[in-house]
């Protein structure tokens, strides 16, 4: 039976803040680190999960966990982020509401962590499969994408969220992931251009640099050196805790998942790497004849690297910078930029190409992850946006963050009281109504379409004329100054004139969380977020895939003279879609708090949880829902909890368990006023009251305890006796038979000892008589051999005398043989026919016989040799015994031909492209295809050409062009003249009269003559139809030259050219060559 726990079981603190009494401030904050310093984070308030930033890693988020949390009541165990986003999961899955789950906290206090582990438990919880699978994986793979994207390391955080996102997840009627939707809110595009002491810029600029692989930064045209780049800081370039170049790779792996091709990864990238080449870009004046100063860029490298990755004219580029067109109606009025102006428009493009990549990356990753099918979704949203900001400067960027909380602080207490007042009447509890801090007032202050900050802002952005933020804050002072939550030194209300903690170019909003001093330096530029339309149209020149998609805006044929809308128009649309989608779901909230300004584990400030507690509204959440009935609980699990409280209900209860918890609290004498019966819960007013019910669980359990303890012991020592008692008589019957066994082995012993020695005597006795019985026939046996002999050797002693010298020879000699055959067995030779080796033979009269076995062993081992050989190895063998039987001691050139192979083919004829056109007009199959060196009779020089043989003729062709120069029948061959020297000479002697005569005989050289002439001497010994070939060796002999015969002699010398050989003509009729000397 599975035993189930309860929030109330074993408790650090209190679990559940509504619980908390007496309820303050302190006792909150004191709860809170109590329950931190076990590292309990996780705490209640009703619904509400507050989750503390441990700054270190727990077991607490295992596959285990996930197990114990899934399908289990929200207040069963105790508190965890799993069981919000199991309750939340569940509600969608059986319920079909649309849920939402808002998670928010300052910067550092872990809404991003806070996010992942509920897309985690989703994702583990829900439906299996792979198109499933596929589909979670996407959704969780967009994480690290965004976050190197959109984070960056600030002075509370290392990977702080600078945008804020909320996911809607779409699921199936079965609970299981279809797709998603992300939105983005409020990029702080600022950051690009610079940061804060202390804080770097976005991740991804410095995971590419450090990533990246040596191939890519150079195709991006980027430096490893972060110095190099003014756009990043240096100060905090590399993070503890954080490997840039690993998250890279895991960015990259990220990006596949989801679903970016190859050269959209790329693209992006490129897109990166020109904003830091931007940064780089600066300006210096230049005067111009009309007294005006006209800026000009100083170093053009870097603009021309990053022309080159955007496919920009630089001239395009650079024109931009230097001049700002204004259209009116008809009108276009150009004018220059000065250095000031530059910059601005410099940073003001970085911030927009940065910004609008970011959202093409959301919109882009919205493709890959929405919905595939058509049919009806349920959807759980996950909010995690910028908490409240405080800093000791805050801007228009600190503004729109707070106006934001301060509409979700709206949401969050109007769906908080709905949520209570619906359970009111689900239950037939009577609603009672509850007073509460509305901070409406606060949100028209800023958002009212009239008089609020916003549209003022906006107002002031569109006027024409002079427009700076000091003449925003002068409208304020002048609307505004009565509004009881707003405070500026220059109003008309005169109790700020002398508050010298408003400076005059500040004014103050009491938010719901406190006050914040905002400075109006930037509002106005920062809210006009301009563009100069130059540069629009610059970007839209560009041939990169991503710019002209980037920024519509700048195609000339869709020119809007409309002034773009400005940054706190969209972002107030964008929040109050946000608030309207919010308000259709059912809301789930993690509030999220920072221990300390740290960021290491184990420190608990409580100022700053103090005050975090305060701009959250924690301390009016549990008021609110402290106001009605502080605790709510089934009846099921109630009576199943306090049954033992009561006799009647203990240890069951067999009727209704509502019956069974009005049977239980009359019987406890419990005050009416203090609890409340609905339809399907019980609802107790005050925290005493369950504190008593517990109180008295704990002494009723350690009273059941202690006889669960009597009775155990009781049972126990029982066992125990009746366990002894039965070994007992298990031991005595095992010693009995142990006895028993042990006198049998005695006596039988003892019987085999004494049949030993009876046997022994017998055997012995038995002995005695038959070797007596031996003794008498061998004695017999002797007596008759010797009297039989006497007698023999008596009649035959004259014939032995007469025979005994040959029969003595006989038998010497056929020992001799025997003994030389086993000897020669054993020092046989090896099987090799070139192993010359023999025994030596041990007798004189044996030599003949000696020499005939060697004959005999020699030929047999050859002939075994021979049966391994191929038919191709046969071939090869007979060739170069025709080879040996024509060159051996006569040619000089023969023994460094013998090691090496005859392959024929040395030109791969079939296989050369350029020779297949030479190889088909072979008519027959080709013997020798090589090449050879034609020998010209004016200059003794050689020409390359191609040798071909086959069995009827042989061809001569160019080496370069393959072109046929002469065809010889082998019928018109007559003879070979060669040299006994080491050359490669040979003269083809052609029959007088035939029609390859005409032009003369061929004189040739090739490396390979022992080859050659061993196939021609071949191919006419195995013809029946020719007469074989002469081979002519001399080293002088004739060759007739068309008409001329010229005479070829060979002489020992050494060449000119080394240790060649030299061919030299001396006159018409003599040619010399020069052979070195062996």
């Amino acid at each position: 039976m599975e035993v189930k726990t309860s929030l109330l079981d074993n408790m650090i603190g209190v679990g559940d803040m509504v619980l908390i009494e007496p309820l303050s401030e302190d006792t909150f904050i004191e709860n809170l680190k109590k329950r931190f310093d076990h590292n309990e984070i996780y705490t209640y308030i009703g619904s509400v999960v507050i989750s503390m930033n441990p700054y270190k890693s727990l077991p607490i988020y295992t596959a285990e966990k996930v197990e114990e949390y899934r399908n289990r009541n929200f207040y069963e165990l105790s508190p965890h982020i799993y069981a919000l986003a199991d309750e939340a999961y569940r509600s969608l899955r059986d319920q079909d509401k649309d849920q939402c789950i808002l998670i928010t906290g300052e910067s550092g206090a872990g809404k991003t962590e806070a996010s992942k582990f509920v897309m985690s438990y989703v994702a583990a919880v829900c439906g299996k499969g792979q198109e499933v699978n596929k589909v979670k994986e996407q959704l969780l793979q967009s994480n690290p994408v965004l976050e190197a994207f959109g984070n960056a390391k600030t002075v509370r955080n290392d990977n702080s969220s600078r945008f804020g996102k909320y996911m809607d997840v779409e699921f199936d009627f079965k609970g299981d992931p279809l797709g998603g939707v992300i939105s983005n809110y409020l990029l702080e595009k600022s950051r690009v251009v610079k940061q804060p002491r202390g804080e770097r810029n976005f991740h991804i600029f410095y995971q590419l640099l450090s990533g990246a692989s040596d191939d890519t930064l150079k195709k991006l045209k980027l430096d490893r050196d972060f110095s190099k780049y003014n756009y990043l800081s240096l100060d905090s370039a590399t993070v503890n805790g954080l490997d840039d170049a690993a998250s890279f790779r895991t960015v990259r792996n990220a990006m596949q998942i989801v679903g970016f091709m190859e050269d959209e990864v790329q693209s992006v990238l490129e897109l990166v790497a020109a904003v830091l080449k931007l940064g780089n870009i600066e300006f210096k004046p230049e005067s111009r004849c009309n007294g005006f100063d006209e800026s000009r860029i100083k170093d053009k490298n870097d603009l021309k690297e990053m022309c080159e990755l955007l496919g920009i004219e630089q001239s395009v580029l650079e024109r931009a910078f230097s001049f700002r067109t204004v259209e009116a109606k008809m009108e276009k009025v150009s004018t220059t930029l000065n250095v000031a102006q530059a910059y601005y428009a410099r940073d003001a493009l970085a911030k927009n190409l940065y910004s609008r990549l970011f959202s093409w990356l959301v919109n882009r990753i919205n493709e890959s992850i929405k919905a595939q099918t058509k049919t009806s979704k349920k959807v759980m949203g996950v909010l995690d946006i910028y908490g409240f900001e405080i800093f000791e400067d805050n801007s228009f960027e600190q503004f729109i963050i707070n106006y934001c909380n301060e509409k979700l602080q709206q949401i969050f207490i109007e769906l908080t009281l709905r949520e209570e007042q619906e359970e009111y009447v689900r239950e037939g509890i009577e609603w009672t109504n509850i007073e509460y801090f509305n901070n409406a007032i606060i949100c028209d202050l800023i958002e009212n379409n009239k008089n609020g900050i916003l549209a003022m802002l906006d107002e002031e952005c569109l006027r024409p004329g002079t427009v700076t933020d000091e003449t925003f804050l002068d409208k304020l002072n002048t609307v505004c100054a009565e509004h009881q939550h707003f405070e500026s030194r220059q109003s008309k209300n005169s109790k700020f004139l002398t508050d010298h903690s408003l400076p005059h170019n500040c004014f103050r909003i009491q938010h719901y969380a406190g006050k914040v001093l905002y400075r109006v330096e930037g509002f106005v530029d920062k809210n006009n977020d301009l563009l100069y339309r130059d540069l629009s149209q610059a970007m839209y020149k560009a041939n990169h895939s991503l710019i002209k998609i980037l920024f519509p805006e700048g195609n000339p044929a869709k020119v809007n003279l409309k002034r773009p809308p400005t940054a706190g128009f969209q972002f107030r649309a964008s929040v109050g879609t946000l608030m309207k989608n919010l308000l259709t779901k059912n809301p789930n909230y993690i509030r999220c708090v920072k221990p300390n300004d740290k960021k290491a584990a184990h420190i608990f400030t409580d100022s700053l949880v103090c005050h975090q507690v305060r701009y959250l509204g924690l301390m009016e959440n549990v008021r609110v829902r402290r106001a009605g009935y502080a605790f709510r609980q089934a009846y099921e699990p109630c009576l199943e909890r306090y049954k033992m409280l009561c006799k009647q209900t203990w240890p069951h209860w067999k009727g209704p368990a509502r019956e069974g918890v009005e049977v239980l609290l009359k019987n406890l004498q419990v005050p009416a006023e203090e609890f409340a019966y609905g339809r399907s819960k019980i609802f107790i007013r005050n925290p005493r009251t369950l504190f008593f019910l517990e109180e008295k669980r704990r002494q009723c359990l350690e009273d059941l305890a202690t006889l669960i303890q009597k009775i155990y012991r009781g049972w126990k020592c029982r066992i125990h006796f009746l366990l002894l008692k039965k070994s007992q008589v298990v031991v005595a019957a095992w010693y009995r038979r142990f006895a028993q066994q042990k006198k049998y082995q005695n006596i039988r012993s003892s019987a085999l000892v004494v049949q030993s020695f009876i046997r022994g005597w017998k055997a012995r006795k038995l002995l005695r008589e038959l070797k007596h019985k031996k003794r008498c026939e061998e004695a017999v046996t002797t007596i008759s051999a010797y009297w039989h002999g006497t007698q023999v050797r008596r009649e035959y002693r004259k014939f032995f005398r007469a025979n005994a010298g040959k029969k003595i020879y006989d038998f010497t000699i056929q020992r001799i043989m025997q003994k030389y055959f086993m000897g020669l067995k054993k020092t046989m030779p090896s099987m090799s026919p070139v192993d010359k080796s023999w025994p030596a033979r041990p007798y004189g009269f044996l030599d003949r016989t000696h020499q005939e076995l060697r004959r005999i062993f020699h030929l047999w081992r050859c002939k075994k040799y021979r049966s391994q050989f191929t038919e191709e190895k046969k071939a090869t063998y007979e060739e170069k015994l025709a080879a040996s039987e024509l060159f051996k001691d006569k040619k000089a050139l023969y023994p460094s031909s013998v090691g090496q192979p005859f392959k024929g083919d040395y030109v791969e004829i079939t296989k050369n492209p350029k020779y297949q056109k030479l190889n088909s007009l072979a008519e027959d199959k080709v013997l020798l295809a090589d090449v050879v060196s034609k020998i010209n009779r004016a200059n003794g020089k050689g020409a390359p050409r191609i040798f071909l043989l086959t069995k009827k003729s042989l061809v001569l062709a160019d080496q370069k062009t393959g072109q046929v120069k002469a065809s010889v029948p082998l019928l018109d061959l007559s003879s070979v003249s060669v040299s006994t020297q080491s050359d490669g000479f040979f003269a083809l002697k052609l029959k007088e009269g035939s029609t390859s005569a005409a032009k003369g005989d061929f004189l040739l050289s090739s490396d390979r003559l022992i080859e050659i002439i061993t196939k021609l001497h071949r191919i006419g010994a195995a013809s029946a139809d020719r007469n074989q070939i002469n081979i002519d060796i001399s080293d002088e002999f004739l060759v007739q030259f068309k008409q001329d015969k010229v005479c070829v002699k060979f002489i020992q010398g050494t060449p000119k050219n080394g240790n060649g050989v030299a061919c030299k003509r001396k006159n018409n009729r003599l040619l010399e060559v020069s052979v070195p000397s062996p």
